[in-house]
């Protein structure tokens, strides 16, 4: 099993997905002139502007539910595995990915609002909705809901619970058996509470988990302040193969820190827009920007603060792809969550693998909640409407449910392996689909930019903007009911 998952992804995740994420993420950020630059004050602003209706979730609680998805084991498990396979400088490439990914995240949230749906009574988008709307192609659609429902109800969930159990048995000696089946019971009530409950759930665990993880973050980064230079100076040389112990590996530190960036922020993955389709908003443009921000929070400040308390305390190995250790600081551990429940505890002691443990549980609970999301609104649009699809959605819940317990309880490598099948495959999909829909995507960012100059809070038309299969948008959003009851200015 274990040979024929390394094949897969040494055919996926081969360097041509690597440099295709970066060389799409950059055109985007230059074609938008840099907008995640550009317009960083005004994301913020746009967080906390517009409310819930009946059919869609805040944009904040759609903010939410991305960032639920972004932040996960990635940001803990996923930058020491970076960090021990490309050396310290795949930290730096995961800050290259996650800043042109900004990119990629405009376009492709920005799609999933000019071409959502509404199925029972509830916006739905995504890349299949895009695609068959925008492309024309519904086999792609098709293939791409159908990788999806693999990817996230079967090959990634395991990913997270088994980096959950690991964390917790690290810490509290509680039974990988114990943990699995308290993620399942907590899970299960909230995901047979609908979209609502899950934006609401993310609405309030997201801010506390990611803030209070920053925060002893910077506590360590303050404590060792004097040492950041030093730490800085080896991120960067050992990121452009300049760094004497590190430098012979600078293929993985680029692979690794392009992997696992995407893996935790998943910008141009088609994730991050299925959430986006069900804001409430009225123009597409704002719910990009507002995703291009959470890749941010994600990346930039997260994953960050996990590199910086893992390469601060020297908690960490880096491997010889030759066979054995460039550098092997801590001998005999495992990659994985161990490495900052290290760090951590060598700050504080008795600490440490108590408090990370916590945080990855709340993280990769949220990011198992936005799985089930994912998945269903892809089993929605293969399905749309009827009583069929409800049957098809609660089976799906059922075996997300026992795919997650199995994964809680299995080995830590095979589950990396399988996660990164899913990730890569609606990677490829998905990268390909955006650079092909560009038009529409780039269109409503001036059209978006053009109304704000004139100091008007802005209103999408995709009949004005000649933007076919758009129903939604026909005629513009203050048609619909929601306008008069939600509608906030900026």
């Amino acid at each position: 099993m274990a040979q024929v998952v390394d094949f897969l992804n040494s055919i996926i995740w081969s360097p041509v997905l690597v440099y295709l994420l970066l060389g799409v993420g950059l055109y985007f950020s230059i074609v938008t002139r840099f907008m995640q630059v550009r317009h960083f004050r005004h994301m913020i602003k746009l967080l906390f502007h517009g409310q819930e209706s009946e059919q869609g979730v805040s944009s904040f609680q759609a903010f939410a539910m991305a960032v639920s998805g972004r932040v996960g084991t990635g940001n803990i498990a996923g930058v020491a595995t970076a960090i021990a396979l490309g050396g310290p400088g795949a930290l730096f490439w995961m800050w290259v990915i996650a800043f042109l990914g900004a990119g990629s995240a405009f376009v492709e949230a920005a799609l999933a609002q000019i071409y959502k749906d509404e199925i029972d009574n509830l916006y739905r988008g995504g890349p299949s909705y895009y695609i068959e709307k925008g492309l024309g192609m519904k086999w792609y659609a098709v293939l791409f809901a159908i990788s999806s429902v693999i990817a996230m109800g079967i090959l990634l969930p395991g990913v997270q619970a088994n980096s959950i159990t690991a964390a917790v048995n690290n810490a509290f000696g509680i039974s990988p058996y114990v943990t699995g089946g308290v993620i399942v019971v907590f899970l299960s009530i909230i995901i047979f509470g609908g979209v609502h409950r899950i934006g609401k759930a993310a609405e309030i665990l997201v801010p506390f988990m990611a803030g209070a993880y920053i925060l002893i973050a910077l506590i360590i980064i303050v404590v060792n302040i004097g040492q950041m230079p030093a730490v800085l100076a080896l991120v960067f040389k050992s990121a452009f193969g300049v760094d004497a112990a590190f430098g012979g590996i600078l293929g993985m530190a680029i692979s690794w820190g392009v992997k696992r960036g995407i893996y935790s922020n998943e910008a141009g993955q088609g994730t991050g827009p299925m959430a986006a389709g069900a804001a409430e908003v009225s123009h597409p443009a704002k719910q990009g920007l507002v995703q291009a921000f959470s890749v941010y929070v994600d990346t930039l400040f997260v994953c960050s603060a996990t590199g910086f308390m893992i390469l601060l305390t020297g908690m960490y190995n880096v491997s010889n792809p030759a066979g054995g250790y460039i550098a092997e600081n801590i001998p005999g551990i495992a990659i994985g969550p161990a490495y900052t429940q290290m760090a951590v505890d060598s700050f504080i002691p008795g600490f440490g693998s108590q408090f990370v443990a916590i945080a990855l549980f709340l993280f990769a609970f949220t990011t198992l909640m936005a799985y089930y999301y994912y998945a269903e609104t892809c089993i929605l649009y293969l399905f749309k409407s009827g009583t069929h699809h409800k049957v098809v959605v609660n089976f799906m819940r059922v075996f997300l449910l026992c795919a997650i317990y199995y994964g809680a309880v299995r080995t830590a490598s095979l589950a990396w392996g399988l996660g990164d099948i899913g990730v890569g495959l609606m990677a490829w999909l998905n990268v390909i689909a955006i650079v092909l829909l560009r038009k529409p995507a780039l269109q409503s960012l001036t059209d978006y930019e053009e109304q704000l100059a004139q100091g008007i809070d802005p209103q999408y038309d995709s009949t004005k903007l000649g933007v076919e299969n758009a129903d939604f948008w026909a005629g513009g959003y203050k048609h619909h009911p929601d306008y008069q009851k939600h509608h906030h200015n900026i």
